[in-house]
């Protein structure tokens, strides 16, 4: 929730897990967020106000094996008219981006990192309706039809909204993305900022474990976003893990919830810092999913990026100094793990 900050072993539910698009093996998407395309508002400058990773620190992760950068964006930069045009100098960021991202061998997803919201106007209320939302992912989705390693993340935690209305502007989204030919895989988040630890709780107009079963995708090949942090308040704003115990019971239980539907999920930002509970919660996070990749697609850890302050507690971009600790342990869990995913649904399947 901070604002700066697989494949299938078994035929379950046949029509969902019979395709041959997830190899067998441990989570294939592993990777982390590159924070810094999101920052400021609408109006900023580019390289004074954000950024996007440079590809120096894209090849950094490449080689610490991470297989995915999760890639957060502004939709108003993106998009400064609702129902208009994309922003040719900021696609042109994003695009040359994705393309360095994927000259590394890597693959993305692409995160509108708005918290369910067009400046002020949350998603599914004029002028941001669902039509506005639909339209705005026809014209990304277009951009980047079925080209291979590029994923598809509807919003990053949308939260003060109903379930069953945030379900409604998915539901727009995801028909929008399929009518324009994209088969790239979509991540779909619930409300209630995505946390694992409230997923199966009624926290406003529904339990996202209830109500976002009604995802509806023409092509079947979506997986479910969640996010969880180890603090407290699952907040992801406190240096130290009192919540490690419960975080860990809250990935076991969306793991028993995905088994339970037949459904795939994906964990895009989860963090700690290098206190012993931190590592401790984040060890045993891995190893659940990695002990359940028939329904766990992977992970993007939070964060790293080009203006993170080297005292941020959750940062692992490469610095001047030692290698920082949890990323000794992505890099770990990287070796232990093997496997290969496809973003794009082959035709035919």
């Amino acid at each position: 929730m901070r604002t700066i900050r697989h494949p299938v072993a078994l035929l379950l539910a046949a029509a969902l897990m019979a395709s041959p698009v997830f190899a067998a093996g441990a989570p294939c998407y592993r990777g982390v967020n590159l924070s810094g395309g999101e920052y400021s508002e609408r109006g900023a400058i580019y390289g004074t106000n954000y950024i996007y990773p440079s590809e120096q620190t894209i090849r950094y992760f490449a080689e610490k094996g991470m297989t995915i950068i999760r890639l957060p964006f502004r939709w108003e930069r993106l998009q400064p008219a609702l129902g208009g045009r994309l922003d040719e100098d900021e696609f042109k960021r994003i695009k040359e981006t994705v393309g360095l991202i994927r000259k590394q061998g890597m693959a993305v997803l692409l995160d509108p990192h708005n918290f369910g919201y067009y400046d002020k106007a949350q998603v599914g209320t004029a002028p941001a309706t669902d039509a506005a939302f639909a339209d705005f992912w026809a014209r990304l989705a277009v951009e980047f039809a079925n080209e291979d390693g590029v994923l598809f993340g509807l919003m990053n935690e949308p939260h003060d909204v109903k379930a069953t209305d945030w379900l409604d502007a998915a539901n727009a989204a995801i028909r929008a993305i399929r009518a324009v030919g994209a088969r790239n895989l979509i991540l779909v988040p619930g409300t209630a900022w995505s946390g694992a630890h409230s997923w199966e709780e009624d926290v406003i107009g529904g339990a996202n474990g209830t109500v976002m079963l009604g995802v509806r995708d023409p092509l079947d090949f979506y997986a479910y976003e969640v996010h969880q942090y180890l603090d407290v308040d699952s907040s992801g704003t406190h240096a130290t893990c009192e919540g490690a115990t419960s975080a860990v019971e809250a990935i076991a239980g969306v793991t028993a919830w995905l088994k339970r539907n037949h459904k795939r999920g994906f964990l895009g930002e989860f963090g700690g810092s290098a206190d012993k509970d931190c590592m401790s919660g984040l060890t045993k996070i891995y190893a659940t999913m990695s002990d359940n990749s028939d329904v766990w697609l992977g992970w993007s850890y939070w964060a790293a990026g080009e203006w993170w302050p080297a005292d941020e507690p959750f940062n692992v971009q490469p610095g001047k100094g030692a290698e920082r600790p949890q990323m000794r342990l992505l890099a770990a869990s990287v070796k232990a793990d093997a496997g290969a995913c496809t973003a794009v649904k082959p035709a035919g399947n």
